[in-house]
Formats: C-alpha cells, structure tokens, sequence
C-alpha cells in the first residue's frame, strides 16, 4: 500500500451467513420445500411426476452447477430451470417459455417461506457507512436462490437503498473468487480495488478472492450467522462452498478478522491508519 491513499472509498459485503444469518437446518427445510412446490407445478403444468423424482432431479441439478462453479462461472435462474426440467423427463422435455413463470414460484418461493434474518446490526453499520460518504455493494455468489428474490428481500428489509450496486453471480456468469467479480464492483462503484475492502465469511471465496482482486479483505467470523448442520453435511452445498481447493488455510490472510458486525467501522478505521 506504499504511496497510495489508505482512504477506503468502498466497502462491499458478501451475503449469506454475513448479511444474512440463517438458523440451523433451514438450507434443507427449503430444499424439502422447494421439492413439494415444484412437483406440485409440475403437476399442474401436465408433467406427471412425484416428489422424490423431484428431488433426485435436484440432486442431479446441484452437481452440475458444481462443476459450473468450480470453474467460478455460474447459470442463470431460467438455465437452473432448464436443467431441472431436463433431469425431470430424462431429457425428454425442454423448459416451455409458458412454464418458467410457474416453475420459478415454486423453485424460489422456499426463500420466503424460510427467509433469513437480516443480521441484527446491519442496519446500523449500513448507515453510518452511507453517512461516511463510504460508496457500498454487494457480491453474492447465489445458489438456487436468484439474485432477483435476494433484491426484493433486501428491499423488504429497508437496506436495498444503501447498495450502490449488487453484483448476483447469476446474473453477471461469473462468481466469486473470480477477481472479475470483484472487478466489476468496483469499476461500477468508480473506485480503485485498492481503495475497497471487502467484507465475508469464507476463507476462499471472500478474503482469498478479494486480495487476489487487489481488494482489502476483513474476515467475518460469527458461528451465529450459520446454518450448521448444511455446513457440517459435507454433500451440501454450503460445506462445499468452503473447500479451500489447492489453497491452504495459512496462505488465506485477511487483513482484518472481526467477530461481531459492530466492529466495521472500528476495522475500516484501523485499516486507514495503518
């Protein structure tokens, strides 16, 4: 950082189990859910098929947008949908333009019968960050629920107005710990990388993500925020998400590790003087 303003003119947070805690068992409460609804779609749209199959779909769906993942690009919500109906007929059928809207309800609707909790000092910490004349984004790898959905959550929470812009990894085809992400984000908030710090909770995809991109990276490390049975199922897709690959932990080094959200402003303030 020799010869460069410390000045962070940008802070962006990741999402889920940062900005969104969730409680425990909620990841496979919406997949059963999510399983229900969509036979029950199915079912109304003429394709005859039960829930299990459903299911078996779905699993079948998760490891493809695995290997998509892995290559730290991402499907569109209407491309999850297309795979689903094609591992549903075992690709005999192709997504019709007159199913997607009743397909997506019931594919997202699991979000909001099972919503997360706004971290309880969000709103407090996304305030004084706006009053700062700190410019704020959001970079969210999505799962299986859209970039759409999370928007309107956020909104129904009164913080959507704080984000000056929200990169959702199925919107843009591209995912963390890609510094294209990341570059993106800070190009639309017109600052350097060096001049952001980004703010998550996985090791991978946030902190290693962020320095790689010439970000400044704080780690949030809160068992709170976590679903801890999907993060202790190693077929989930949240304890997938923390495998570090060919990394290893001790070349991960945030700048800055907090516990608790009421300590940003102290560690975006700590990270100027130093």
């Amino acid at each position: 950082m020799t010869g460069k303003d410390q000045r962070v003119k940008a802070v962006t947070f990741d999402l889920w189990e940062t900005l969104f805690f969730e409680r425990d068992g909620d990841s496979n409460r919406r997949g059963a859910i999510r399983c229900d609804n969509l036979a029950a779609a199915f079912n109304e749209l003429g394709v005859t098929v039960s829930v299990e199959r459903v299911g078996s779909a779905m699993k079948q769906v998760a490891g493809r947008l695995l290997e998509i993942w892995e290559t730290d690009q991402d499907a569109s919500h209407v491309e999850q949908l297309e795979l689903l109906v094609q591992k549903v007929s075992n690709g005999q059928l192709a997504l019709k333009n007159e199913w997607v809207e009743k397909l997506s309800e019931a594919y997202v609707s699991p979000f909001f019968e099972i919503p997360p909790s706004l971290n309880p000092d969000a709103k407090e910490v996304l305030r004084r960050l706006s009053e700062s004349g700190r410019r704020i984004g959001l970079i969210c790898n999505t799962g299986f629920t859209p970039g759409f959905a999370l928007r309107r959550f956020l909104d129904s929470e009164g913080v959507l107005d704080y984000f000056r812009f929200l990169a959702f990894s199925d919107e843009i085809g591209f995912r963390k710990p890609d510094k294209r992400i990341f570059h993106l984000v800070a190009r639309k908030l017109k600052v350097e990388p060096y001049e952001a710090v980004h703010i998550g909770d996985n090791l991978r995809l946030d902190v290693w993500g962020a320095v790689n991109a010439g970000f400044r990276a704080i780690l949030y490390d809160c068992e709170d925020a976590k679903d801890k049975t999907a993060e202790t199922d190693p077929t989930s897709l949240v304890a997938k998400s923390r495998n570090l690959g060919t990394l290893k932990t001790e070349h991960i080094v945030a700048d800055l590790t907090i516990t608790s959200f009421k300590m940003v402003l102290g560690a975006i303030e700590e990270l100027e003087q130093n």
